[in-house]
């Protein structure tokens, strides 16, 4: 059985007062913490990249699959 690290980093980060007010009004939103906003805000833009990589685009799709919005820049 493999043995998982569960070791953690500490990191400080500066951002603007703006920011944090979205940081923390998507805590609040999604019920996490600010650290889980940050952690999911990584792992999406890390789907979106390597999807980049691939040559995949990065989209929302309404109710019937249909895409109405490509997210670009990332």
């Amino acid at each position: 059985m493999a043995v998982k690290d569960t070791s953690k980093i500490r990191l400080s980060l500066d951002v603007s007062p703006e920011l944090n007010d979205i940081i923390t009004e998507l805590a609040q939103k999604s019920g996490s913490t600010k650290s889980d906003v940050l952690r999911k805000a990584i792992a999406l833009m890390e789907i979106a990249i390597d999807a980049k990589d691939r040559g995949e685009k990065l989209g929302l799709v309404d109710k019937t699959q249909s895409v109405n919005t490509e997210i670009v820049g990332i």
